[in-house]
């Protein structure tokens, strides 16, 4: 279920209401994910809501190919058209996300159906950054710590309210910063306790 909400004062990115978080209940919804194009296009759409040849312009890409990732994105639950506008004899379609964050939250279903593998944060996280570390502009950490399964939980949420805060940090400048956060069991060594 989608909870939208309007904030009060200045109006955060996008010019749109949307739900702050929605989770992915279906493969479909994952996969839709998986595509490059379609994950640029919703980050595209935290900024505000465009038409598909706004896209199209954005991405140097085809209106065809970008309509094609458009319509699996609407169809999957993840995008949905905000508002139009008349020009000439055409109604433009202004499109916006339905959540400012998705998360996964699939089970295996009874059919069978196989849970997609092939969308990972991470992955296109360490493609986007390469030129970034190459330039010396790469910002990041990494850490390990030995904590239980809800320590993990309750940092992943206070995570998660940092993720909306960079969403909702007013558009300037010039340059599109990437921002990856996770979470994730290791297979790093532990030391035994100290009773051991």
């Amino acid at each position: 279920m989608l909870a939208y909400s309007v904030m009060a004062g200045s109006q955060p990115p996008p010019d749109y209401e949307l739900a702050d978080r929605m989770a992915l209940t279906t493969p479909a919804q994952v996969k839709a994910l998986s595509h490059p194009m379609r994950n640029t296009i919703l980050g595209l759409l935290h900024e505000r809501a465009a038409t598909v040849t706004e896209l199209a312009t954005a991405l140097g890409r085809p209106k065809s190919t970008v309509a094609h990732h458009v319509k699996v994105l609407t169809e999957a639950g993840l995008l949905r058209v905000v508002r139009t506008r008349r020009v000439r004899a055409i109604e433009e379609r202004f499109y916006g996300r339905t959540a400012r964050m998705f998360y996964v939250a699939l089970e295996e279903s009874g059919e069978g159906d196989d849970l997609p593998r092939d969308f990972n944060d991470f992955e296109v996280a360490a493609r986007e950054s390469v030129v970034a570390f190459e330039d010396g502009k790469l910002w990041g950490f990494i850490r390990h710590a030995r904590i239980s399964e809800t320590q993990a939980s309750e940092f992943w949420e206070r995570m998660a309210d940092l993720v909306a805060e960079f969403d909702r940090l007013p558009r300037s400048g010039q340059t599109m910063y990437g921002f990856a956060l996770g979470v994730y069991p290791t297979d790093q060594p532990t030391l035994p306790g100290a009773g051991d």
